[in-house]
C-alpha cells in the first residue's frame, strides 16, 4: 500500500508519481484542501478559490475532486446532503455533528490487540482504519 500524502508538497509527488497532470486548477484545489482542516463541500471549495482570485469552474471543480478521490490523494466523505472532501490522515476518526452537520478529524489510534483481533475475524492485515462517531452538543442540565 503505497503511503498517503501528508502535506501539499507529498499530494503533489504523489500526483507526479502517477502521472497524473498537475493543472493549475489541480494544484489550487489540493493547496486549500491541506491548508485547511475542515471538511468542504466543492461548492465550499468553489466560493473560497473564487475569493482567493483562483479562475475555476464548477466542472472543473468537480471533475478534478473525482480524479484526485480516485487517485487516493483526498478523501470523500458521502452524506446524504452531499460529498465532504479533505485531505487524507492516517488513523483517524470522523466525529459527524447531529446538531450542525460538521464533521471534525479526531486522531485515535486502536490498541494493538483490538486490530490483532479484528484481523484474526477476517484473516487480513489491517494496514489503515477509519471510525466513525455521531454526536450531540451536550445539552445543559444533564
Amino acid at each position: 500500500m503505497a503511503p498517503q500524502p501528508k502535506s501539499y508538497e507529498d499530494a503533489l509527488e504523489f500526483c507526479r508519481e502517477r502521472g497524473m497532470r498537475l493543472s493549475k486548477q489541480r494544484q489550487f484545489i489540493l493547496k486549500l484542501l491541506w491548508d485547511t482542516n475542515e471538511h468542504l463541500t466543492a461548492s465550499d471549495i468553489y466560493h473560497r478559490l473564487r475569493q482567493q482570485g483562483k479562475k475555476i469552474g464548477y466542472t472543473s471543480i468537480y471533475q478534478n475532486l473525482d480524479t484526485l478521490v480516485k487517485a487516493g490523494v483526498i478523501e470523500r466523505i458521502e452524506k446524504a446532503e452531499g460529498c465532504l472532501y479533505s485531505h487524507p490522515s492516517f488513523c483517524h476518526c470522523h466525529v459527524h455533528c447531529l446538531d450542525n452537520g460538521q464533521v471534525i478529524d479526531v486522531m485515535v489510534t486502536l490498541p494493538q490487540e483490538m486490530i490483532a483481533a479484528v484481523e484474526a475475524q477476517i484473516g487480513l492485515e489491517v494496514k489503515d482504519y477509519r471510525i466513525e462517531f455521531f454526536a450531540h452538543k451536550p445539552q445543559a442540565g444533564i
